[in-house]
């Protein structure tokens, strides 16, 4: 399925160079917000107070937001737990204040808002846990960048698997980046978001590293530039599809999805833009400069020798 066929191929490599050092110029921005600014973490990592409280009627969480913030309540999170009646309200800890005094504010806010609105239980999560839950979130982005590696590198050759695990960790720098330089609050869902989009950019190198595979069979004296650019450019409309679907939908979740959902679509949108550049323009020029050859993917057939007839 095409939406349109390119007659001519775009001379990507041509401008490689380019591209990559506009590429190196963010991931290092990206690099340097992280070291000097840091993630604003949600509580989740931090730690703080978790209140459940229960309403006689299906709970309105929005209006339970806008309650809280009008209370002068900062860096909260609200959101539904079990049925629609129980809500989860998660705050950090304010120096010099204590969890039941901090309960009992918000309780206060709440039933002055709704008088149904009853506390069924408090508790305290402690920063351990976060460091706990950003260890593992880490270790998942390892396991993840190896298996991926070892998957290009069986697949096709190392060096796709090279290429494509610094062109995904430039797509995970640079969300990481953006919530660095606008402080967004960086949560679970949002860590969700960048190992979704290291799996998805990943699908995209793995579709432009088949086509330069086939081209070095189809195009045998065509030279390397030519046939990663031949790959990038019918691979042009599928890319389109692909990520113009998903992208309707991460958009309608930034749009109709609510605050819970917001930095969970935003870091998706990040990740699928660039995606698309690092896996076309970052990926490929990687796999050209690292030496790939035709012998790489394709083995030389060996000539049995005949035996004389004697």
């Amino acid at each position: 399925m095409e939406f349109f066929k390119i007659r001519r191929d775009i001379p990507f490599m041509r401008h490689a160079l380019v591209f990559n050092i506009i590429s190196a110029l963010i991931f290092v921005a990206a690099v340097v917000l992280l070291s000097t600014r840091g993630l604003h973490f949600s509580i989740e990592f931090t730690g703080g107070t978790v209140v459940e409280v229960r309403y006689s009627h299906a709970a309105d969480v929005d209006g339970v937001r806008n309650t809280l913030e009008k209370g002068g309540f900062t860096d909260f999170s609200v959101q539904n737990f079990g049925t629609s009646q129980d809500v989860l309200v998660r705050l950090p800890i304010k120096d010099g204040q204590s969890t039941s005094v901090l309960a009992d504010n918000v309780m206060k806010v709440l039933t002055d808002a709704d008088p149904s609105a009853t506390k069924q239980r408090v508790e305290y999560v402690g920063p351990q846990v976060g460091e706990e839950l950003a260890y593992n979130g880490a270790l998942a982005l390892a396991i993840t960048c190896l298996g991926i590696v070892a998957y290009l590198a069986l697949r096709f050759e190392w060096k796709f698997g090279v290429a494509a695990i610094i062109a995904n960790l430039h797509d995970v720098i640079i969300i990481l980046g953006f919530f660095a330089l606008f402080q967004w609050e960086f949560s679970l869902p949002v860590l969700a978001a960048v190992l979704a989009v290291l799996g998805y950019s990943v699908n995209e190198s793995v579709v432009v590293a088949d086509r330069i595979r086939e081209n070095f069979r189809k195009m045998r004296r065509a030279e390397t530039t030519e046939i990663i650019d031949n790959a990038i450019t019918r691979t042009i409309s599928r890319t389109i599809i692909t990520h113009g679907s998903t992208q309707l939908m991460v958009t309608s979740m930034l749009i109709f999805g609510g605050p819970a959902l917001h930095y969970f679509a935003l870091a998706l949108t990040i990740g699928i833009c660039f995606g698309i550049y690092s896996s076309v323009l970052v990926m490929a020029p990687l796999v050209r400069w690292l030496g790939v050859k035709r012998e790489d993917l394709i083995k030389p057939v060996k000539e049995r020798k005949e035996e004389a007839v004697v």
